[in-house]
C-alpha cells in the first residue's frame, strides 16, 4: 500500500488508542504531552504548543513496559491549533509525527515494541482483525 499524504486517512499503518508520555526539547524547553494514538509510521502528540510542519525531533516515548525510556527520531507532519486545523478529523490539538528511521534495524525493533504495545492494548483478536482490514 503506497504511502499518502493528504486527506483525513492518510495513514499506511493502522493505529492503536495507546496514551504515553513524550518528552521533547524545544529551543532550551523541555516539553512533556501524551500520545493519543501509536502506529509503527507515527502517532499523535496532544499538545498546545506543536512544532512547526517539517521540524525533525527527537523525541522520548515512556513506555511502562520497558524499564527505559525509547529515543527515537520524528518530523511533523502536520498540526491541528487553535486557529488552524490541517486535519480537521482530529478533534484536538496537536501534531501528527511521522517516525525517522536511521536504518532497517532501528525500524525493525521499534516496530516490534509498537506491536507488542498494540497486542497489549487491543488484546490479540482485536489486534488481528486490525491487522487484516489493514492489508
Amino acid at each position: 500500500m503506497p504511502e499518502t499524504t493528504d486527506g483525513p486517512e492518510a495513514r499506511k499503518h493502522p493505529r492503536a488508542p495507546i496514551e504515553l508520555k513524550v518528552e521533547y526539547k524545544k529551543m532550551n524547553t523541555f516539553f512533556s504531552d501524551y500520545t493519543k494514538n501509536i502506529s509503527k509510521g507515527g502517532t499523535f502528540i496532544k499538545t498546545d504548543r506543536p512544532l512547526k510542519v517539517g521540524t525533525e525531533f527527537v523525541f522520548r516515548l515512556v513506555i511502562p513496559v520497558l524499564e527505559e525510556s525509547v529515543e527515537i527520531k520524528g518530523k511533523v507532519a502536520w498540526v491541528n491549533t487553535e486557529t488552524e486545523k490541517q486535519r480537521p478529523d482530529v478533534e484536538e490539538r496537536g501534531m501528527g509525527i511521522r517516525f525517522v528511521y536511521e536504518d532497517n534495524g532501528q525500524r525493525e525493533h521499534f516496530e516490534g515494541i509498537v506491536e507488542n504495545l498494540m497486542k497489549e492494548s487491543l488484546g490479540e483478536v482485536v489486534y488481528k482483525k486490525l491487522m487484516k482490514q489493514a492489508s
